[in-house]
């Protein structure tokens, strides 16, 4: 198969499930008895149009019909009065009214079967109509009724169209907050393994870095302290009275000699 006609197959299959989804049964079903109504107005129109020209034939045939007797009588006038050559006239025009009425009448009788034809044909359509409109309303209702059936078991179990996309939109949402709840998680074990660095410690780097680090920061604590504690401590009387200041390393040795004095 060549790529147009794949093309082509593809492009007639989604035109044709586009159809379906977009069509529905109750307009296609107005739609047609509507066809129907207008084929049927045609036929009326027919028949109606055949039933004049009938009438028109007949109108006609009436009036030769006059026209022959009339003759007739003035055939029969000249023959009292003596006058064989206008009676002979007469009957002439009247043999030439009565071909054209035989031919009318051969034209009526040919309408007549026209109408009796459309007629019945018009009657037939008509209770095919008619028994098309009763079925119409019957397959109607019942789509309408499955249609509420449906909805409402749509509704009831939660798998309707709107119901289908706010449970979408919730497993989505507890989705990606598992997602984070696991990555924070993950996040937390790495920097307490200090297989991730925490970038607000002080103590970034590898763990011997990190360990040197924090001896040198306690280390460091340590002789803040001492030297704190060094000032809030009473000076020696000696270191006063000689102007220096000691140590506390240097008072406490003093101590014990002064006690010893």
């Amino acid at each position: 198969m060549s790529i147009m006609k794949r093309m082509s197959l593809i492009f007639r299959s989604k035109a044709n499930k586009a159809l379906d989804r977009a069509e529905d049964p109750r307009e296609t079903l107005d739609y047609s008895y509507q066809r129907q109504l207008d084929l049927l107005a045609k036929v009326r129109r027919g028949v109606a149009d055949v039933a004049t020209s009938r009438k028109r034939v007949e109108l006609q045939v009436n009036q030769l019909d006059q026209q022959a007797a009339k003759l007739t009588s003035q055939a029969e006038k000249a023959i009292q009065m003596g006058r064989e050559d206008l009676a002979r006239e007469a009957l002439t025009r009247k043999s030439a009214l009565a071909g054209q009425i035989s031919d009318l009448q051969g034209q009526h009788a040919n309408l007549m079967a026209e109408e009796e034809k459309l007629t019945l044909a018009q009657q037939r359509l008509q209770a095919k109509v008619e028994a098309f409109r009763t079925r119409k309303e019957t397959i109607k209702a019942t789509y309408t009724a499955a249609e509420a059936q449906t909805k409402i078991g749509e509704a009831v179990s939660g798998i309707s169209e709107e119901m289908g996309d706010v449970g979408l939109a919730i497993q989505r949402a507890e989705d990606k907050t598992a997602n984070m709840q696991a990555r924070a998680g993950a996040i937390d074990e790495l920097i307490a393994s200090g297989a991730l660095d925490d970038a607000s410690s002080l103590s970034r780097g590898d763990d011997i870095s990190r360990e040197l680090e924090a001896m040198s920061s306690q280390s460091d604590v340590e002789a803040e302290l001492a030297r704190l504690k060094g000032l809030s401590a009473p000076s020696a009387p000696e270191a006063i009275e000689s102007g220096d200041v000691l140590s506390p390393e240097q008072q406490k040795q003093a101590e014990p000699r002064e006690g010893q004095a």
